[in-house]
């Protein structure tokens, strides 16, 4: 915490909001803190394996216990963990308007996807909450997100993605929403539009945003980004080594049993963008 937050609540003299913001800030500073954990735990691991240092050698560089060291590998969150920055994490679904209700629902899909994804973050020790995107798709993502959000829902989201040098994701000819690939002008559409609505694909990426990671998962169909969740709760590590903490794009496709994923794999990419 800066010298400045910390006066800044100290001298607020509304207790409702002196809390408050004092709450938001442990959170903040919390998830700093793991992070540290995170980065000192790959910072040893790369020392044993590309300087050729025993542990024991590096808990005498590091200043701290061999016992400390093995403790520490074995508390310290996955390096994979970085994947989403450093937290919290937003993860926003969008509100779709339909008939009578103006103010816009959530789709059954959007929400299963959520919390399986809130569950991955909370398996890396990473805090998140769970935003509503409103029907006009206005929402400027505070910390590090992850957006279950096609482009229709959300001109944030289509703006990340239009910045894609590699992929795009918008309407054909016929109005059908297809991801196309921008050098090779391969375009994948979902099999759900053609003649199997058990499979879907989605379009992920990460992208940065205001200096902020934004990780887009958009399925063609919405069942398509529960899919698209459920790659990256299996593969994570994989991609991590793959494409680090660099932007980067690739899309899903997977098969279902109602919401149940049965299969989902890589069509495309990952690529990174250079």
């Amino acid at each position: 915490m800066s010298v400045d937050d910390f006066e800044d609540i100290r001298a607020d003299g509304d207790p409702i909001r002196q809390a408050r913001r004092a709450t938001e800030l442990l959170v903040i500073y919390g998830q700093r803190t793991t992070e540290l954990a995170r980065l000192r735990k790959a910072a040893i691991d790369r020392a044993h394996d590309e300087l050729g240092m025993s542990y024991t050698e590096v808990a005498s560089k590091v200043g701290i216990s061999k016992g400390r060291i093995t403790q520490l590998r074995k508390s310290a969150p996955p390096v994979e963990r970085a994947f989403f920055g450093v937290g919290p994490v937003t993860v926003a679904i969008p509100l779709r308007a339909i008939g009578d209700r103006p103010n816009g629902v959530i789709a059954a899909e959007d929400d299963t996807a959520a919390q399986r994804m809130t569950g991955m973050l909370e398996s890396l020790s990473l805090a998140s909450d769970i935003f509503q995107i409103p029907t006009t798709g206005e929402w400027d993502p505070p910390v590090d997100a992850v957006a279950i959000c096609g482009p229709k829902s959300s001109y944030v989201t289509a703006e990340a993605i239009e910045a894609d040098p590699h992929l795009t994701f918008e309407p054909d000819d016929g109005g059908r929403w297809v991801i196309s690939d921008r050098t090779a002008g391969d375009v994948f559409v979902s099999p759900f539009d053609i003649d199997d609505p058990s499979r879907d694909i989605a379009y992920v990426g990460r992208l940065n945003r205001n200096g902020k990671v934004l990780l887009v998962v958009a399925g063609v169909h919405a069942i398509g980004s529960v899919g698209a969740v459920d790659y990256l709760r299996r593969n994570l590590a994989k991609l991590y080594a793959t494409v680090g903490d660099s932007p980067f794009s690739m899309v899903v496709t997977s098969k279902f049993d109602g919401t149940t994923v049965e299969d989902s794999a890589a069509l495309w990419g990952p690529k990174v963008h250079s």
